[in-house]
């Protein structure tokens, strides 16, 4: 599951127990890259109020928006964990697994991807591989595209936060299986 030691939800107690509660509630169960996070439940809280601000929290960006960002930072850092379950999520919103595969493979080689989400996965896979190169053109480039500012930054609120997230799994070896990935709420 990780190449650290971690406690399963159903050995937890106190501040954690009640966090693994509140995430089964809301999400349907707890996935592997926050039981990574059981040694440090303060840490897991705030990881928590962070990614539900950033991809669930009210934004000119639509939840599909978002996942597809998440799935083209994942897969630009080869995080297989976070591709699997970002393109998941992606899945209930888009419901075809082929271009759904397409973006975590090429998100260029999309020919139906629209312009405007266009612009913004080659902003989070430009921040994601090269961010000294990040300059202020590059905001205009979003803004010109039709993204209003609050867009912008929360284009880039979710794409340092897959950053942030991928290094996490990646680092830590979280493991994703199918069963692991799936059954989720969105």
């Amino acid at each position: 599951m990780a190449w650290i030691d971690i406690i399963e939800p159903e050995d937890a107690t106190g501040d954690l127990k009640a966090l693994y509660d509140t995430i089964a509630e809301k999400r349907g169960k707890v996935s592997n890259v926050l039981t990574v996070h059981s040694l440090n439940p303060a840490a897991l809280k705030e990881h928590l109020d962070l990614y539900d601000a950033v991809l669930f929290g009210s934004s000119p960006l639509s939840r599909s928006d978002r996942e597809a960002l998440a799935v083209v930072v994942s897969a630009a850092n080869e995080c297989d964990y976070c591709v699997r379950h970002h393109a998941e999520a992606l899945q209930a919103y888009w419901r075809d697994e082929a271009r759904t595969q397409q973006l975590a493979d090429d998100y260029t080689a999309l020919d139906d991807l629209d312009e405007q989400l266009r612009t913004a996965c080659d902003l989070a896979h430009k921040l994601t591989v090269s961010p000294g190169a990040m300059s202020e053109a590059d905001v205009h480039t979003l803004q010109d595209a039709g993204w209003s500012d609050r867009a912008v930054l929360d284009i880039v609120l979710v794409t340092s936060y897959f950053n942030f997230v991928n290094r996490i799994t990646n680092s830590l070896g979280v493991e994703v299986t199918e069963a692991e990935a799936t059954g989720y709420n969105y």
